[in-house]
């Protein structure tokens, strides 16, 4: 089973018919399957299951991941479990390339949604020509500067700091590119990796508050015993500078991007 229709035509008319809905689930998780399916069927999305990358079943090395540049810049021992996340969400992207669609709705299985999630999702889409990405869940809770309101209760975003998690987000196929050709092979886990579309002049947003939460099960699949991948003193001396780099370079190209955006205002 992969494409499932949804039955519940609720709110589907307000969605362009140029979106795809991609739910990533490992086959050894079928409970987060029926769940997610069961809430993405309420909501009326039609959606394509996309068979997760199972990082047990991994076998390094790989052409899709470089463990010098991993180690240089995380400063840590690879994590199948972390591998197989990425190449996942890579997989989404390249189905969205792949396809006549323009733009792409990739969900984890772990999620819970606001009761007007397709009503939010509908505002996004119908400024859809503002935007490279939109993430629409985040597990960060640092602050989010507005820049234009979607709903009475939501608006667009930006952040200056660097956020974490990957559970809900848009794409278009400009993303999906830079996805598919920049990202690979991975040399950062996917959602530090995909919160750099500043270097490739992206324009990247939140909904805040976002009307995702990734909270559905507290256990993950993916940060299994992350102590056993840590480096500690061993780390390589390259991971503070890169980190502080990326950090100024991410705080001055949102800012002015944030300035740009209050100035139209």
């Amino acid at each position: 089973m992969n494409f499932i229709p949804a039955h519940n035509p609720l709110h589907a008319h307000r969605l362009p018919a140029n979106l795809s809905t991609f739910l990533i689930n490992l086959d050894r998780a079928p409970e987060r399957r029926t769940r997610m399916a069961f809430l993405l069927n309420r909501l009326g999305l039609d959606f394509e299951r996309v068979s997760a990358v199972d990082g047990a079943k991994l076998r390094l090395p790989s052409m899709s991941f470089d463990e010098r540049g991993y180690s240089l810049r995380h400063g840590r021992r690879p994590n199948p479990y972390e591998i197989g996340c990425f190449l996942s969400h890579v997989d989404c992207a390249r189905r969205l390339l792949a396809s006549r669609g323009e733009y792409a709705l990739i969900l984890e299985d772990d999620l819970n949604f606001d009761p007007n999630f397709v009503t939010v999702l509908a505002e996004v889409l119908a400024n859809r020509d503002k935007w490279d990405i939109v993430r629409l869940s985040t597990v960060n809770v640092g602050k989010k500067y507005r820049v234009q309101r979607l709903t009475h209760q939501h608006s667009l975003a930006i952040s200056l700091t660097r956020e974490k998690g990957s559970g809900a987000y848009l794409i278009n196929r400009r993303a999906a590119e830079w996805i598919t050709r920049r990202l690979v092979p991975m040399r950062l886990p996917y959602d530090l990796a995909f919160d750099l579309e500043f270097l490739q002049g992206l324009r990247a947003f939140f909904v805040d508050p976002p009307p995702v939460r990734q909270d559905a099960d507290p256990r993950s699949q993916i940060q299994v015993k992350t102590s056993d991948y840590k480096l500690g003193w061993r780390r390589p001396p390259t991971v503070i500078p890169y980190r502080a780099a990326i950090e100024i370079t991410r705080f001055v190209t949102r800012a002015a991007r944030l300035l740009r955006r209050r100035l139209m205002i």
